[in-house]
Formats: C-alpha cells, sequence, structure tokens
C-alpha cells in the first residue's frame, strides 16, 4: 500500500504548477474599451445636443414667417388655437427678457374664424370694419402690410400678465375664406 502513496507523492512533488500566462494584449483590449465606449456615448451625445441647439438657434434666428403650425405647445401658451383645416399657416416666434410674441398667420372659412374667435375670448361682432389692430413696427418684423385698402376688421384682447394678449386683424379679400393675422404677446 506504501507504494500507491509513494507514487502519488512522487507524481505531486515531480510536478510543478503550470505558470499562469499573462495576456497582456487582451488585458489592453478590455482596458481600452473600458474607457472607449462611454468616451464614445459622449462624444456623439454632445454632437447631437449641439446639433439640437444649432437647430434651434437657426429657428429663432429666422427673419420671417414659417410655413407649419406652431406646435401645440406655443398655441396653448400664447392662446392661439389654429382651427384644423386652416391652410396655408404661418407662424414665427420672438423672445426676450420682457416679452415673448407669437406672430400666426392662417386662411380658414367662416366657419373656422367664428371658432377661432370664441376659443380666444371674442367673436365676429368684435371685429371692427377697417380697424387694423397690429401696430406697422410689429408688423413689418413678418414682412405683413396692413396699409393696402382691403376689407380689414381687427379687434384687440388685452389680459392682465401672465396671460397673452392678442392683436388680431382679419381679412375678408376671399368672401368666406379670411385670412387671419394674430399677435399673441405674453409679457413677463
Amino acid at each position: 500500500m506504501t507504494e500507491p502513496d509513494s507514487l502519488h507523492d512522487d507524481h505531486h512533488q515531480g510536478s510543478t504548477p503550470r505558470p499562469r500566462t499573462r495576456r497582456p494584449f487582451l488585458m489592453a483590449l478590455v482596458i481600452f474599451l473600458l474607457i472607449t465606449i462611454p468616451a464614445g456615448y459622449i462624444v456623439i451625445s454632445a454632437e447631437q445636443s449641439r446639433d439640437s441647439g444649432e437647430d434651434k438657434e437657426a429657428e429663432a434666428a429666422a427673419t420671417g414667417l414659417t410655413n407649419a403650425f406652431p406646435s401645440k405647445l406655443q398655441q396653448r401658451i400664447y392662446n392661439v388655437p389654429v382651427p384644423i383645416g386652416s391652410t396655408p399657416v404661418y407662424y414665427y416666434e420672438t423672445n426676450s427678457w420682457k416679452t415673448s410674441s407669437l406672430f400666426v398667420q392662417f386662411r380658414t372659412n367662416d366657419w373656422g374664424l367664428t371658432q377661432y374667435l370664441a376659443a380666444v375670448g371674442t367673436s365676429t361682432a368684435a371685429l371692427k370694419q377697417g380697424a387694423v389692430t397690429i401696430p406697422p413696427e410689429q408688423a413689418a418684423k413678418v414682412g405683413w402690410d396692413f396699409s393696402a385698402d382691403w376689407p380689414w376688421r381687427g379687434t384687440a384682447a388685452d389680459r392682465p400678465a401672465p396671460q397673452p394678449s392678442q392683436r388680431i386683424v382679419v381679412s375678408d379679400d376671399e368672401p368666406g375664406h379670411p385670412v387671419v393675422y394674430v399677435v399673441s404677446t405674453v409679457r413677463f
């Protein structure tokens, strides 16, 4: 019985533990990936954020009306609910420390005009013939010219801050399809 033990002992004593081979390339690759993948995400995120800021800056620097509906948020903030089916629709927003204004122009029908005026707290009866309620300096910001001899009607809805005050001018150049011009201003 001693013989197997001695064989076992010899076998155990004769064998040296296998040295662990280090893989410096694999270790370097793992460290590299652990550093570069999060850094890559940071760079991509920063680039997307910068691009988004540039888009907003370009939109803010626009000097004319944009042919599109104002966003739902803009319509809500400025209380300018453009009637569905209005076309074409244009808008432009200006912002400063004390005031923000939304300029909106849209063509609608008589029903849409009635609905719009009711939604902003006025009515077609409040529109005064020949009244141009948007001052020329405001109109000039977006290229509106109310000096032409058109059938203009207008009204104003002044509200205490922070509620928006509105200047509304309607052109009846095409009967049954009025063009509505609105400047809604929020004061802080």
